[in-house]
């Protein structure tokens, strides 16, 4: 084995001589052309090497980047661990609202009420076409003419009406509080899952279920208030009521006191 290598050894060497022999052999201008050959060769081999190096810059470039968003902008371990927080509490928090949810709050224990209470609390908007007609069923209808003044009626058929349209807004926030609901376990969901870097797309959706969440507030409050309105109008209406009592009173006491004694009205 030895042998053999050195014979290739010796070959090339022989090779290398007569290569060497045949170039000094040559005319000049062969001899000129072949220095080019070997002047470009040395040229593109450290063009190539140039070209290299430049590479070799740029993918260091790349890995600096790629360190830089892996561990310092966006680093891979706490936004694992910050996902399964994120799982880990969302189950936790779903299986807690779903046992509230699941405790059995109805009261009524007849059938109309019943019926009712499982209308107002049913959120379901579908369901309040109903509601008027269980609601009169219950607290009965505004009275006829012939049995209330028309300033009874009047405040009668108004908090009725003030009654069944907060009921009415009551069961719409419910329906709308179960969406919201839903949606955030969507955003848990997705914030379980999401790439890094997605942070501020989810923060986006998430600022907009909250503006839905405040309007949803709002219309309560609103609702709140127009129920005080209604019932600081029903006191001022008993009020009126009263002075038209007493008035009434006072006149009937100064007809008969105005009326001389022995004479019939």
């Amino acid at each position: 084995m030895l042998k053999k290598s050195e014979s290739v050894s010796e070959r090339r060497k022989y090779a290398f001589l007569a290569a060497l022999c045949i170039v000094l052999l040559l005319p000049v201008g062969a001899k000129a052309g072949i220095t080019g050959i070997f002047s470009l060769f040395q040229t593109m081999s450290s063009t190539l090497q140039q070209v290299g190096g430049t590479l070799n810059q740029l993918q260091n470039i790349k890995n600096g980047v790629t360190n830089l968003e892996q561990n310092i902008v966006w680093p891979l371990n706490q936004i694992n661990q910050i996902k399964s927080f994120v799982f880990t509490n969302g189950i936790r928090a779903r299986s807690l609202i779903s046992r509230i949810q699941s405790v059995p709050v109805n009261s009524a224990t007849l059938p109309n009420p019943a019926q009712f209470e499982f209308i107002v609390r049913g959120a379901q908007a579908s369901s309040m076409g109903r509601m008027q007609t269980t609601f009169t069923q219950i607290y009965s209808p505004v009275s006829l003419a012939s049995n209330a003044a028309p300033l009874d009626r009047n405040v009668m058929d108004m908090d009725d009406a003030a009654a069944t349209g907060s009921l009415k807004t009551a069961v719409i926030s419910d329906q709308a509080t179960q969406q919201m609901l839903d949606l955030a376990t969507t955003l848990e969901q997705q914030a379980a899952t999401a790439a890094p870097g997605s942070a501020p797309l989810l923060g986006a959706q998430a600022r907009v279920a909250e503006l839905e969440s405040q309007a949803y507030l709002t219309k309560l409050f609103a609702a709140q208030l127009r129920q005080e309105a209604v019932q600081l109008a029903h006191e001022n209406a008993l009020r009126k009521k009263s002075v038209n009592s007493n008035r009434t009173l006072r006149t009937n006491f100064q007809q008969i006191l105005s009326t001389p004694a022995g004479v019939s009205q």
